[in-house]
């Protein structure tokens, strides 16, 4: 079994020299090393991303572990470029903020409301949502947009929330739609995006 060890990397370190090294090898296992718990679901969703089973064990508070086990057919579609996360030319929104604009923080998460319900009755929806630094206030329990984003999951719509914004605002526990992402696929995403919009 080969080892990485990534614990005190940031994101999204991690799951950038994992995928470099499930690129480089062939068959056999791989197991990575982080310091938390973030990191260690990063990991597990590039194993989902990359079809290739994945297990992760807790070691202890500062130590997980994630196995990524690649057998023959698997470790030769890795060697390729993965596969878009998004459909190439489809639309991606961007949710930096719980507010839309800035002056007034009353008047924006108003307009914010507005923009998600207009967004969920749209004829062609996007393709993903990516929430960021503010913008995961807007994913989690209390979200006054939360039923409007819960609506546009179920349609097909994936949400994802940056992981260190979520540990840093301490709402790590209270996320209620989609799931927890990191730079790196924020980063695909975008770039992988026809039309990326920020309201």
């Amino acid at each position: 079994m080969e080892k990485l060890d990534c614990k005190g990397q940031a994101c999204p370190l991690p799951v950038v020299n994992a995928k470099k090294a499930l690129a480089g090898m062939g068959e056999g296992a791989l197991e990575v090393l982080v310091d938390n718990k973030t990191a260690m679901h990063n990991l597990e969703n590039l194993g989902k991303s990359l079809k290739i089973e994945t297990a992760s064990q807790e070691r202890g508070d500062a130590e997980f572990a994630v196995v990524f086990t690649k057998g023959a057919q698997v470790a030769d579609a890795v060697r390729e470029e993965c596969q878009p996360l998004v459909p190439a030319g489809s639309k991606v929104v961007v949710l930096s903020s719980e507010f839309m604009g800035s002056g007034d923080d009353e008047l924006g998460a108003t307009l914010m409301k507005a923009f998600v319900f207009a967004l969920s009755q749209q004829d062609e929806l996007p393709a993903a949502i990516l929430a960021y630094n503010g913008g995961v206030h807007l994913t989690v329990e209390g979200s006054p947009v939360l039923d409007d984003l819960k609506k546009l999951a179920e349609a097909g719509v994936e949400i994802f929330s940056c992981g260190t914004c979520l540990n840093h605002f301490g709402i790590a526990d209270k996320l209620a739609v989609g799931e927890v992402t990191n730079m790196y696929v924020i980063v695909q995403k975008q770039l992988e995006a026809g039309v990326v919009v920020r309201p």
